[in-house]
């Protein structure tokens, strides 16, 4: 039988820590809409599950697969989502869960972090409250090495690991200079938001995979997940740095990357290598613009966390520490050779 949810009092706002650096809330705001869908319940009840989605920034084109699957799942279990945008502010984000969790409205919460550690005491606000959580895509927490839970009492944990993320994304541009016969290898380095957390740890597990090679980062840029921006960010890295023969960014960054290097005629001259596993990365591994890239998957992401809060909330289930990207090919790497194996999940 579903279970009503009840808030118990709560806990005054904790404040944001002082690491959440302005750079990195570029875009301030928030919106909250409702949207839902129902069908029959797992459970037999007829009365709907009420969710709530904490989601990072509605307009983000990878957030809104992940949302989609998500609300797919909660259709398929009689569950209405209403949905909260915090639009990139993590503020915003911590109040609207507040919010959330005082209104007494919800069986269950799903968290997409914008600064994980910062959120933590919300969560934790929640669960003390009796509300079932599931935490997706971002780490909920300080350690970004792991996707086991890092919150007492979370009912489940759907991420990507980012140093793992960087890591791979290391190995594969050593793997790309090898293959240019690049020494040294001279990288033009593009963070999202070069003072997230996320960048940070991204960026630890590429240094880590690249140490000792001929990979050598010479500049760095910020595309702000947009490839208008991430073009004249790479511009601005090849006119002070012409010495730069490897790009590496995610797949906003490289889309920004391929105008910038069309305009100065040096299209299939430097190796570019990124992450998302979008439609657009597919159409540059499979031309061979693009060197290979690393696979994230919202959708299954989003997916996976909504299944394992209706568990939580219908059965009390703890799932833990979740892989979205157990069985992918190839560990989860595009290359030319393995492009095919793989559908995209997101638009780039």
């Amino acid at each position: 039988m579903k279970r009503r949810i009840t808030a118990h009092p709560v806990r005054s706002a904790v404040m944001l820590g002082a690491a959440v650096s302005a750079a990195a809330l570029a875009l301030a705001g928030c919106a909250s809409g409702g949207s839902s869908g129902s069908g029959s319940t797992q459970s037999g009840s007829s009365e709907p599950l009420q969710i709530a989605y904490m989601s990072f920034a509605v307009a983000n084109s990878y957030d809104a697969p992940m949302l989609d699957a998500a609300k797919q799942v909660a259709s398929a279990n009689n569950a209405v989502v209403t949905v909260f945008d915090a639009n990139n502010d993590p503020q915003a984000q911590f109040t609207q869960l507040q919010d959330a969790v005082t209104s007494g409205k919800y069986d269950g919460i799903i968290t997409q972090p914008i600064f994980g550690a910062g959120l933590v005491p919300a969560v934790q606000q929640a669960i003390a409250a009796g509300i079932p959580v599931v935490n997706i895509d971002q780490i909920l927490g300080s350690d970004l090495s792991t996707l086991e839970p890092q919150v007492d009492g979370l009912s489940g944990n759907v991420t990507f690991v980012p140093t793992k993320l960087g890591h791979t994304l290391g190995e594969q541009t050593v793997a790309a200079c090898k293959a240019g016969n690049l020494d040294p290898c001279n990288v033009g380095y593009l963070y999202d938001i070069k003072a997230s957390a996320l960048d940070v740890a991204i960026r630890q597990g590429f240094d880590d995979a690249t140490k000792g090679s001929p990979v050598t980062v010479v500049a760095e840029g910020e595309s702000f997940f947009t490839p208008a921006t991430a073009l004249k960010a790479v511009q601005d890295m090849l006119q002070a740095h012409p010495e730069i023969n490897t790009i590496v960014g995610s797949d906003q960054g490289l889309q920004g990357a391929d105008q910038a290097l069309a305009a100065v005629g040096k299209t299939g001259q430097i190796a570019e290598v990124g992450f998302g596993g979008s439609e657009a990365a597919v159409k540059g591994v499979t031309s061979g613009a693009w060197f290979a890239d690393v696979v994230q998957a919202p959708a299954t992401e989003g997916k996976l966390g909504m299944q394992a809060l209706i568990d939580a909330i219908t059965s009390g289930k703890k799932s833990g520490g979740i892989d979205p990207f157990a069985g992918f090919p190839n560990n989860g790497v595009m290359t030319k050779a393995t492009v095919s194996q793989f559908t995209p999940e997101w638009p780039g």
